[in-house]
């Protein structure tokens, strides 16, 4: 590379390309953090009704990207009381 590159225009396709390879990379990231979160969730639901009786809908999963740090909230909801499942 030399000093005249700079000054010589740039072609919008290759840029065009290295954006939409951004944009991908970015949508196939989202898409899978969706799906990550649906396992998480029945596999955390499964753990739990080894050893306490609880519905499905009782067990809330979140995950929140930031660009330093990513966070995943689980919310579970108990019965009061708790009612022990049978070995």
């Amino acid at each position: 590379m030399t000093i005249f590159d700079f000054f010589r225009p740039t072609r919008s396709a290759p840029v065009a390309r290295d954006r939409l390879q951004i944009l991908l990379q970015h949508e196939r990231v989202s898409a899978g953090a969706s799906d990550l979160i649906a396992v998480l969730r029945e596999e955390i639901l499964e753990v739990i009704s080894r050893h306490v009786e609880i519905p499905a809908e009782k067990v809330q999963v979140k995950m929140q990207r930031d660009e330093a740090i990513s966070t995943l909230e689980v919310e579970i909801e108990l019965p009061n009381p708790i009612r022990r499942r049978a070995a």
